[in-house]
């Protein structure tokens, strides 16, 4: 939380100052992007545990059809 967000708060009864809601909206676009980042991080963790489980199991299967 950066200080602006300690002086203002969106449920304020004043309106913000122009300066006070481009740091606002700067504030909400990095956490977007931070969320975002941590979310794609998941996503590509998740893909390669299913990749890696689809050729454990190929493997189990092609070892079972030599026998």
């Amino acid at each position: 939380m950066t200080e602006i967000h300690k002086k203002y708060r969106l449920t304020s009864t004043e309106e913000p100052t122009d300066e006070m809601l481009h740091a606002l909206m700067e504030d909400v676009a990095a956490a977007a992007r931070e969320s975002s980042a941590r979310a794609e991080a998941e996503k590509q963790r998740m893909l390669r545990n299913a990749a890696d489980i689809i050729a454990f199991r190929r493997s189990q299967r092609n070892a079972v059809s030599h026998d």
